[in-house]
């Protein structure tokens, strides 16, 4: 009678037992464990991150850490970890949130365009990858990649073709330049690089074309006839006369790219630098900023006209007016130096 309460009591006491932990594996395992209102969260996880800074990453989002913990243990997750951008969604539970870990790196959109410089393209960058602008700068000057591929600090930020691209967020700054490569022989086709010829013009100086056609007019549908003008005096070999080329001269000369410049001066066209094209004939030696699709377009496909010469259109802000002859062009520069004198825009 004894021996038979003691093995019931055994049974109870196991059955008691195998139920406490049953129940703390599915508490650490199954149950929810988010206390966001969102139907989703993000976090990164670095390239150098360890078990510790994942879970102060995780700390705002889980209602309970300690079964999280032992969840991951069991599943090895804090001696494996990935980097990248993952989703913990609402009412996850520790498995599923592991496995998101796992798994789940999620592609981030990453888009730039208009950098005048590869630091400010660094910059923009390294706010959208885990990259900083420093590696990316190393990168992006790395002088046997630019000469293995046809390039050269000059020319170096014609190999970035602006547009919105998916990476994984922990890309690395070599990862990213590589892509990028992919990326410019994609987008220079055969037709592209056809149109380029027929141009007597490489890729390259399109790009530096079309980064003049960018600067000087932002509406898109006047860039083809901007861009005729440049190809027409680099046909007949006169020089591109070009003011924003003076004006980014007097930023590199200054090292201050911040600089607001609304008038070029007249001495401003005595400075010597191969970006003056009121200086020196033919192109300058790389692009004066990422130009747009658009403008890269617009010299591939410009508008074939007689024009030589181009001003700010007054009565027509945003567009300008065009001229066959200097005493034409003259006439219309008049009206517009009237203006901005008008305006007081000294500088």
């Amino acid at each position: 009678m004894y021996i038979r309460k003691i093995i019931l009591l055994i049974v109870l006491i196991g059955v008691l037992v195998g139920g406490y932990f049953t129940y703390k594996v599915y508490s650490a395992f199954f149950v929810p464990n988010t206390k966001f209102s969102n139907e989703t969260a993000y976090i990164y996880v670095s390239s150098d991150a360890n078990f510790e800074s994942v879970k102060e990453s995780l700390e705002p989002l889980l209602k309970d850490m300690e079964t999280f913990e032992t969840a991951a243990k069991k599943k090895g997750y804090d001696v494996h970890l990935k980097a990248g951008k993952y989703a913990v969604k609402k009412s996850m539970n520790n498995n599923e949130i592991i496995n998101s870990l796992r798994s789940g790196n999620i592609p981030v959109k990453v888009a730039f365009n208009n950098q005048e410089t590869l630091e400010e393209l660094a910059g923009r960058i390294s706010q959208q990858i885990e990259a900083d602008s420093i590696s990316l700068v190393s990168a992006f000057r790395n002088i046997d990649f630019l000469e293995d591929n046809g390039f050269n600090k000059a020319t170096a930020l014609s190999m970035y073709v602006p547009n919105s691209y998916e990476f994984f967020w922990n890309t690395s700054a070599e990862g990213f330049m590589s892509r990028m490569l992919k990326e410019y022989h994609r987008f220079w086709n055969d037709k592209r690089k056809e149109k380029a010829k027929a141009l007597g013009l490489s890729p390259a100086e399109v790009v530096v074309v079309a980064s003049i056609v960018h600067k000087e007019t932002a509406k898109v549908d006047e860039r083809p006839r901007v861009a005729g003008v440049y190809l027409n005096r680099l046909r007949i070999r006169m020089p591109l006369q070009a003011d924003p080329t003076v004006i980014y001269a007097i930023k590199l000369h200054s090292g201050n790219f911040d600089t607001i410049i609304k008038r070029v001066l007249y001495k401003d066209l005595e400075l010597d630098s191969p970006y003056n094209t009121y200086k020196v004939a033919g192109l300058p030696p790389g692009p004066i900023a990422m130009p747009d699709i658009s403008a890269i377009e617009a010299v591939l496909n410009p508008e074939k006209h007689d024009y030589l010469y181009f001003v700010a259109n007054v009565e027509n802000f945003g567009y300008h007016k065009f001229a066959k002859t200097l005493s034409q062009h003259n006439r219309n520069k008049e009206q517009y130096v009237r203006w901005i004198n008008a305006q007081k825009i000294n500088r």
